[in-house]
């Protein structure tokens, strides 16, 4: 980690939730803010991330853009308890939230069945649905979603009873002048990276609950990669983390990688 200071720093990640779909004591669910020059967005609202967010004293300023990836609990669970936290915390500013074309009536429905309509909360939210390849101008810096095929079995097997379910979920890259960064959320195939490993990176952000580590590991040796953030590793590999740290290390042969815990802060 950087010794410098957040304001000097090109970004700064926080890890408000790094955990996996089961419950777990230690670990919150998937969230994550970046600082990125004068642009502030959130990646997923897991449960937990209002509690982070508050101890982080981010305040109902502390956001510009809300995004979301999917619509898997462990990656939406908190969306509403966010919104009421930023009403509770008087914000007035207008909030984009970006998210699949598909979800975007059901959020925008539970914001009204938890009783936090915009007419109440005070402030505009401009909804955005994410357009595969398309990059979204997020002041300084834009966010390019890419489609990843994680609910593509869930999609064949609840689709035909359940035709109005979002089955839409996307990784981002993160790019401005300065910096460089991919986020996986949840991918179903390590191909489905490939979009975000076209050119070297300053910063990876990747699950690895969903698809073969040595798979994942194979193709990021090839890649140049300058920091590496694991998050939402499976039960097993957290489980055994001082382990996975090992295996890691041996086969990436790279310093620049850590496993994340609820809280961590990390600058570039």
């Amino acid at each position: 980690m950087s010794a410098r200071k957040a304001t000097s720093s090109r970004c700064v990640l926080r890890c408000f939730g790094v955990g996996e779909g089961w419950p777990c004591a230690e670990r919150r669910h998937a969230s994550f803010h970046y600082h990125i020059g004068s642009t502030r967005l959130v990646i997923d609202c897991g449960d937990g991330l209002s509690g982070g967010y508050r101890a982080a004293g981010l305040g109902g300023e502390g956001v510009d853009h809300l995004v979301l990836s999917h619509m898997h609990s462990d990656h939406v669970g908190g969306f509403s308890m966010f919104i009421q936290g930023l009403w509770l915390e008087r914000r007035r500013k207008p909030l984009y939230i970006h998210a699949p074309a598909s979800a975007i009536p059901a959020l925008r429905a539970w914001l009204k069945a938890t009783l936090l309509p915009e007419e109440l909360i005070g402030f505009p939210i401009h909804w955005n649905a994410l357009q595969p390849g398309l990059a979204i101008e997020c002041g300084g810096c834009t966010l390019t979603p890419f489609p990843t095929r994680h609910l593509d079995s869930l999609k064949r097997k609840l689709q035909p009873a359940i035709p109005a379910i979002c089955f839409e979920a996307y990784s981002f890259l993160i790019q401005s002048p300065k910096v460089r960064i991919a986020h996986t959320a949840d991918i179903g195939q390590v191909s489905d990276l490939e979009p975000l490993l076209t050119e070297p990176l300053d910063l990876l952000v990747s699950e690895l609950s969903h698809v073969s580590p040595g798979a994942l590991f194979r193709r990021l040796r090839t890649c140049t990669i300058r920091r590496i953030v694991w998050v939402h590793l499976s039960r097993r590999l957290w489980k055994n983390r001082q382990e996975t740290g090992r295996t890691l290390v041996d086969e990436l042969g790279t310093s620049g990688a850590r496993i994340a815990r609820d809280g961590d802060i990390i600058r570039l």
